[in-house]
């Protein structure tokens, strides 16, 4: 897992997609989402159009509290849903 992180927190839309496109060019190698952002969409958006292959980027996100327990596995299948990926690199509760 890299040190250092983008955090997509409060991005949202055509910035929110930009700026994981410029992380990715600066060299930034792990990005962290959560399904309560609700950019989700946006980051895998970035991620596409980043040009650094799938699997050398360490992609993180959050389940919501109320994903907990037996709806996790669902709550992780709906954020690579929208992120448009086919495994997360983490998930954890936030």
């Amino acid at each position: 897992m890299p040190m250092v992180g983008l955090g997509t927190w409060q991005l949202r839309g055509e910035e929110c997609t930009a700026a994981v496109v410029a992380a990715l060019a600066a060299g930034y190698r792990h990005i962290d989402t959560a399904a309560v952002y609700k950019n989700e969409e946006e980051v895998g958006a970035g991620i596409a159009a980043g040009g650094v292959p799938r699997e050398d980027i360490f992609v993180t996100s959050k389940l919501q509290t109320s994903d907990h327990g037996e709806k996790a596995y669902d709550a992780c299948l709906a954020s690579l849903d929208r992120l448009k990926l086919s495994y997360l690199d983490c998930a954890y509760t936030a």
